[in-house]
């Protein structure tokens, strides 16, 4: 192992060698770094000052963190180009092909231009970071506790190395520095979005979920990290010379692995969408594992946001059939309302999982469990009585709209976790194409006419249902 991880430093101490000695490279970086968080320190002098005149110290003490966070960043978001230039930049100017002519395999040329592409960023970024620190203590403002200090450097080091990761995956699959640099914008939005969110949990004061946002980030970084490895071919990289968006291959890609080479209806039934879920099998039971975690995470969250609606539990009976009055018994209206929200939900699953190769397509899924889990748990600390409730308003359509649910998301999660398995004989664009068209397959075959009848049901069936037990 030792040997075959030796390239791979080779390279990179090579490649970081090469950065430092432009001084294009190291001067932006370090006149940004060094500017930047004085910037910082004056900004927070300036606001400390601002909210100690009002009495608000609590949001001066939360404002040095964000601020250190944001020094942290800002190197990491100027010097990316340094990975965005690491495979296509050396393309352009026709120095690469020595070092992919040589003997070593493509993991290893990746992994140490990976490698070499994250170091300045995380200098400059621990450098911009110290600055800023021994402004604080020069100006003598109080520096966060070491625990605040450490989920911070955490926190920018799997930043870095996420952007870094998937700066490189775009390098290696663009054709110029061109293209390269306008999909960058992909990279640094989402991020920057994650970085408004990180900030809003670090004013609201809870720490313990920034170590969540941590591992969840590692993982993704090393689901990058696995796609850049699965994609990366040498040959495919000296022959690509330009990107075509050819909409006709793609309809071709997608019609055949949609309808799987059968021409009726009922072998696509009997065949295609079978042999699809047994594909399928291992993200079903993994979505399902989640989806019972999130019923008890919801049950859970009652012990940190405790509600009680026990002045209810007289007179709920009646108030259900005070709304079954208004409610259009067997009307299509509702029914299909309710089937359109659903799949709303699981296109926002598809949508969010295309961006984080299927991590967070589990969402819509898992928030709706916890939600159902929580006032389960809620019902039960009241004393109503929750099985029957749960069994009258949620379980008739339930059994039928929760599996559903849960094939759907399986659908986004194997397709991630088909876009970060390497092989060779499908390019990244051909897998992506292929996993959509399973994804679609898999809704429009079973997901939406399982919905369908769910939604049928909740407006015909559960209330009647409910009327019924709460007699």
């Amino acid at each position: 192992m030792d040997n075959a991880l030796r390239p791979v430093l080779v390279i990179s101490s090579r490649e970081v060698r090469d950065q430092f000695r432009d001084w294009r490279i190291i001067f932006p970086i370090v006149g940004l770094t060094l500017l930047f968080p004085f910037l910082m320190n004056f900004t927070a002098s300036q606001m400390l000052g601002f909210v100690n005149k009002y009495g608000a110290n609590i949001i001066g003490e939360r404002l040095i963190p964000f601020l250190l966070m944001i020094v942290g960043f800002f190197p990491i978001s100027v010097s990316l180009v340094i990975a965005l230039e690491s495979f296509v930049g050396e393309k352009e100017r026709g120095s690469i092909e020595p070092l992919l002519n040589t003997p070593l395999k493509d993991w290893q040329l990746y992994m140490g231009k990976l490698l070499s592409s994250t170091v300045p960023p995380l200098v400059s970024s621990y450098l911009g970071m110290l600055v800023y620190i021994l402004g604080l203590v020069i100006s003598h403002i109080p520096i966060p506790d070491v625990q605040l200090l450490i989920l911070v450097v955490c926190m920018t080091t799997v930043q870095a190395f996420m952007m870094v990761a998937g700066a490189v995956v775009v390098s290696c699959q663009a054709t110029s520095v061109r293209s390269a640099n306008l999909l960058s914008s992909f990279i640094i939005l989402p991020v920057a979005f994650l970085i408004q969110g990180e900030s809003l949990v670090m004013f609201w004061g809870n720490y313990a979920t920034l170590w969540w946002v941590v591992i969840g980030l590692s993982i993704f970084s090393l689901l990058l990290i696995r796609v850049g490895l699965a994609h990366f071919q040498r040959e495919e990289l000296l022959g690509r010379e330009i990107d075509v968006l050819n909409f006709r291959w793609a309809g071709r890609v997608f019609r055949t692995q949609f309808t799987g080479g059968v021409h009726n209806l009922r072998e696509w039934y009997s065949q295609v969408i079978p042999e699809t879920i047994k594909r399928m099998r291992w993200a079903v039971v993994i979505v399902s594992l989640i989806a019972l975690g999130a019923f008890f995470t919801g049950r859970y969250l009652i012990q940190i946001f405790p509600m009680d609606i026990s002045g209810s539990n007289d007179n709920y009976a009646d108030k259900l059939k005070s709304l079954m009055n208004y409610w259009p018994v067997f009307s299509l209206s509702p029914a299909m309302m309710i089937w359109w929200q659903n799949i709303r939900a699981l296109f926002v699953g598809l949508i969010l999982g295309i961006f984080s190769f299927g991590i967070l397509g589990i969402m819509p899924l898992f928030l709706t469990l916890a939600v159902v889990g929580y006032l389960f748990q809620v019902m039960v600390v009241s004393g109503l009585p929750a099985v029957s409730l749960i069994s009258g308003l949620i379980l008739p359509h339930g059994v039928i709209e929760i599996p559903a649910a849960i094939l759907a998301t399986a659908g986004v999660v194997y397709a991630g976790a088909k876009m970060a398995t390497p092989t060779a004989i499908e390019t990244f664009g051909e897998t992506f194409v292929r996993s959509l068209a399973d994804w679609t397959k898999i809704m429009l075959g079973m997901v939406a006419p399982l919905l369908l009848l769910a939604a049928f049901i909740e407006t015909w069936i559960t209330p009647q249902i409910a009327m019924g037990l709460f007699k």
